[in-house]
């Protein structure tokens, strides 16, 4: 028979020497079809004596002769069969074949056609490593093999081969119908109880008709989802069973044969193989991704390690220049200097720490005035009590008489409960009061009678509480001035000056930038997470020149600019602008001009004045950002702008 068969737009040519031709999706058909709605086995077209038939197998969708659908005809050469959208135009028909040649071709043909096509799907499978991919080839190369509506693959939730125990434990792992799209909600559409069975008994299941099959009677899930064929084969594993493949086809009875079942164990066996070896090759997957997470964790444990050992270099390098001072000086932890002006501090320093007279430290703002309060404390007999701070210059009266000395309870507005003020607090150890030069008159005298009795009356009481207190104090103004100007009491200046630390500005101790910047950017560095930056001759060339008028705390704030903006090492473009250029302080002119011949008070004043303004200026009226621009309190500010009658 010589047939013409046109599907899709395309169209060839075939010659059947056999008797028989079938059509249908199936692999194992002569004619295998595309179109989803033509049945896995859909007709057969065969030789009776001279002429020719075609018969319909119990197709969903049926089969038509030229447009007309039949169950049986005769097909004349240029009639017309169409099975979906394939068509098959009989030309001519030969002199029928002797029946014995007949029979040994046909066999032959359908043995060769399921070899090749398991050849073809098991290639397929073995070529997917991927875990995920391997599944869904297995489920589609068995609905593929067997012509079947769908295909579900049900396996254990570990990734070994064991043997789950009931169908409970296993996993719908992959669920497909025949056009390849996911089946929804496949626990709801496949039989528990055929599973179960095939699990427990670890042997392959085929039913023609499984809602008349005997064996499956008095399962609800059978009944309930009305199944026609069905075949289900366990997959090997180490012990048993470690899942199945299960096929049905809810609209054709008999959908599946013998030969059907035979294929899909082989597929099943396959399958193991594969799935096996994908196994093997996650693992190996997982444990590459495992030693690249330890690989990167000990790359940044290094970069750590490396900025720990950069750090205790710098470290090192501080300490090998403080152990350069003269020898019997006591070290102070976290002052560092080895200038000449720092020696003779240190040198002043360890007589103070001896005593327990008040003390008086002096120096411009950012020097590091609390820093040598708190080694005063920390190197003498006081050590293990309080060392209480406070800015008395920050505060009011009224707040600061209560932060002092402390009231009781309903004394003001506000005071709910009774409050201990700081030189009870301190009882023991040391108050630090910074900025005392700003100090009221008044508070000045209430301090004077707590230095002279020890003695402290909290605010609202008329109890009188003893106390033991060393009182070092600090200002950046110079206090024997402001007693020549009346503004601070005489007697409490000798009170607090008994012993009296001059600390130089940075400017004085030019020698310390390199070591103090070392320092201060390795701790910032450490604070920050990051590598500290190399800082190269040049930058420290241009520290070693700038004037720093904010002293220590200003090259702090620059070294902390450097941590974050340079990569490596410190460039001239990373220094801020005022490093870099050489500016008078803003509002000022480039000399100090004398009012008067000798008149050197004058002048401070002035410039003192005109930097107030020009502050002001700036900050557009804003007193706190003036202050903070100036390195005062909001308060000294108020009082100097009193001072000068500047517009307040």
């Amino acid at each position: 028979m010589r047939w013409i068969l046109e599907e899709a737009g395309e169209r060839r040519e075939l010659t059947v020497t056999g008797r028989a031709l079938t059509v249908g999706r199936a692999p194992d058909n002569d004619v295998v079809a595309r179109d989803g709605r033509v049945s896995r086995h859909h007709s057969r077209i065969e030789r009776r004596g001279d002429g020719v038939r075609v018969l319909d197998l119990g197709s969903a969708n049926g089969t038509r002769l030229n447009g007309q659908q039949v169950r049986e005809a005769t097909v004349r050469p240029g009639d017309c069969v169409a099975v979906g959208e394939l068509l098959l135009t009989l030309e001519s028909v030969e002199a029928e074949p002797s029946e014995a040649f007949d029979t040994l071709s046909e066999g032959t043909r359908s043995e060769a056609r399921d070899l090749r096509a398991f050849v073809a799907l098991a290639s397929r499978m073995v070529a997917e490593t991927d875990l995920k991919g391997l599944l869904v080839q297995v489920v589609d190369c068995a609905v593929e093999l067997v012509g079947a509506e769908r295909g579900f693959l049900l396996l254990g939730p570990d990734r070994r081969e064991v043997r789950p125990s009931s169908s409970a434990e296993l996993e719908v792992r992959v669920a497909r119908s025949f056009d390849r799209s996911e089946v929804l909600a496949p626990r709801g559409h496949l039989s528990a109880g055929i599973v179960g069975r095939v699990l427990a008994d670890g042997g392959a299941l085929l039913s023609l008709d499984a809602g008349e099959d005997s064996r499956l009677g008095g399962m609800a899930s059978v009944e309930e989802l009305r199944l026609r064929s069905v075949l289900c084969v366990p997959v090997p594993g180490e012990t048993g069973p470690q899942g199945v493949l299960y096929l049905d086809n809810r609209l054709q009875r008999g959908a599946f044969e013998q030969r059907e079942l035979e294929l899909v164990e082989l597929l099943a066996v396959q399958a193991a193989v594969a799935l096996r070896n994908a196994r093997l090759v996650a693992a190996l997957r997982e444990q590459n991704q495992e030693l690249e997470v330890s690989r990167l964790a000990i790359q940044r444990l290094n970069e750590q390690l490396g900025r720990t050992v950069r750090d205790q270099e710098g470290q090192l390098a501080v300490t090998q220049a403080q152990l350069g001072r003269e020898r019997g000086r006591q070290e102070f932890a976290g002052i560092v200097g080895s200038s000449d002006a720092m020696r003779a501090v240190f040198d002043q320093l360890e007589r103070i720490v001896e005593t327990e007279l008040p003390v008086l430290v002096h120096g411009e703002s950012g020097t590091g005035k609390e820093l040598i309060a708190r080694a005063i404390h920390r190197a003498g007999a006081r050590r293990q009590r309080p060392f209480i701070t406070e800015n008395v210059g920050a505060l009011p009266d009224s707040l600061l008489e209560s932060e002092l000395f402390g009231h009781v309870k309903g004394a003001f507005t506000g005071a709910y409960k009774a409050k201990r003020g700081l030189l009870e607090q301190a009882d023991g150890g040391t108050l630090f009061l910074d900025e005392v030069g700003d100090m009221s008159p008044a508070m000045q005298k209430k301090l004077l009678r707590v230095l002279q009795e020890g003695e402290v009356r909290p605010v609202g009481s008329d109890e009188v509480r003893r106390v033991d207190v060393r009182v070092v104090a600090a200002s950046n103004r110079d206090l024997e001035e402001l007693v020549r100007d009346g503004v601070f009491r005489e007697d409490l200046f000798y009170r607090l000056a008994v012993l009296r630390v001059d600390l130089p500005p940075l400017r004085a101790r030019r020698d310390d930038i390199p070591l103090l910047a070392e320092t201060l950017l390795s701790r910032a560095a450490r604070e920050a997470g990051r590598a500290a930056p190399v800082l190269t001759h040049e930058v420290l060339a241009a520290l070693m020149r700038h004037s720093w008028p904010g002293n220590v705390r200003e090259l702090e704030n620059e070294m902390r600019r450097l941590v974050v903006l340079a990569e490596g090492g410190a460039r001239l473009a990373d220094l801020s602008a005022s490093v870099l250029e050489a500016r008078p302080i803003a509002g000022a002119s480039d000399e100090v001009q004398v009012l008067e011949a000798g008149d050197i008070k004058g002048a401070v004043a002035d410039l003192e004045r005109r930097s107030i303004e020009a502050a002001l200026e700036q900050a557009s009226g804003n007193k706190s950002q003036a202050a903070r621009s100036l390195g005062i309190s909001r308060f000294a500010l108020q009082r100097k702008l009193e001072k000068y009658g500047l517009s307040s």
